[in-house]
């Protein structure tokens, strides 16, 4: 057996436990796959009207239908790779016994299997950091080496980006977080028709709304009358998202996401004092087909691939994405900026 051939690390990329990203599996849990190098999306206006009275005896009245916008967007690839080093399947792998047990075949699975699953991470962290400017912003900027930076909008109504200054913060003296985030959800509902469920603060801003008195007795008082969560909800609570209580209605979930830039600081995924509310946004992890003969131009969520090029002789193993999160219906979400 290949243990590079497409098809072995295509089972092996298939097979791999990695963990969740938080804001991507929440507001973006389907997955839209292309037949060509351009993604498609449609961008819903949905009509609020009522369905009107007539008599029974006359004819119905034609409506508008619900109508929508098709956008399509070019995206670009995410594509790490890696040089392979033909001598550490020689040497003992992390967790092996001093002197080692394992023979090289089997260290050169597992490096490999380590290889991939990093690419899947680093591709993750990547749709996580698109996911997060889209649910800020409503859009998200694109650039990288040999590609023109583009920003794709999805045309949220710019209402839904709020920024509060001065003595409108929350809190200062006479701010009520509470009543806020009941007008945010009204707006949400107003832009959209969508009914705003999930509220995501970062640390910062957690530490604020949980000190709000108001915020302290009925948060407290939902929680004792709520059912106790099993240990597997609340396994599933704290992976990326800690959930931290219900109050009018709200999950409350406190997020801390981090990445590294390309200076390698690193970076918060939710910006101190970010405040993010979502309705039913119909989100989509969208996929390009990847431009490879081995891949068969398919649109796959990752492709790896390995080759060996003989001057000085290497091995190469690389994974390939081209994706773009897309929200269905942009105004099911709103950003506030709140310290």
């Amino acid at each position: 057996m290949d243990l590079f051939s497409t098809n072995v690390m295509t089972g092996v990329v298939n097979s791999l436990q990695t963990p969740p990203s938080f804001l991507l599996d929440t507001f973006f849990p389907a997955i839209q796959t292309e037949q060509s190098e351009e993604i498609h999306f449609d961008v819903e206006t949905d009509v609020m009207g009522l369905a009107p009275f007539v008599s029974p005896v006359v004819e119905g009245r034609v409506m508008s239908d619900v109508g929508f916008t098709t956008k399509t967007f070019k995206p670009a690839y995410v594509k790490p790779k890696n040089v392979w080093d033909n001598s550490r399947p020689l040497k003992r792998y992390k967790g092996e016994q001093i002197g080692g047990s394992l023979a090289p075949a089997d260290r050169q699975r597992l490096i490999l299997a380590d290889n991939l699953l990093n690419h899947v991470k680093l591709i993750r962290r990547r749709k996580e950091w698109m996911a997060s400017a889209i649910l800020r912003t409503g859009a998200v900027t694109i650039s990288g080496e040999l590609y023109q930076t583009v920003s794709v909008s999805f045309g949220r109504d710019a209402a839904l980006t709020i920024t509060l200054t001065g003595g409108n913060r929350w809190g200062q003296a006479g701010i009520k977080p509470l009543d806020l985030l009941q007008d945010w959800a009204d707006l949400i509902n107003e832009k959209s028709g969508a009914e705003a469920v999930d509220v995501v603060m970062d640390v910062a801003a957690w530490k604020v709304f949980r000190s709000d008195t108001d915020v302290k007795d009925r948060l407290n008082v939902q929680r004792r009358l709520a059912e106790r969560p099993s240990m597997a909800q609340d396994a599933v609570f704290r992976i990326g998202g800690n959930f931290a209580g219900a109050i009018d209605g709200f999950n409350i979930w406190v997020y801390s996401g981090r990445y590294k830039d390309d200076a390698g600081a690193l970076q918060k995924l939710l910006p101190s004092g970010t405040v993010i509310m979502v309705g039913e946004m119909l989100g989509v992890q969208a996929y390009g087909a990847i431009l490879d003969e081995a891949a068969g131009f398919q649109a796959l969520p990752y492709f790896s691939k390995s080759w060996i090029e003989n001057d000085p002789p290497r091995r190469f193993v690389m994974t390939q994405s081209a994706p773009l999160p897309v929200p269905y219906r942009p105004n099911a979400s709103l950003c506030a900026t709140v310290l």
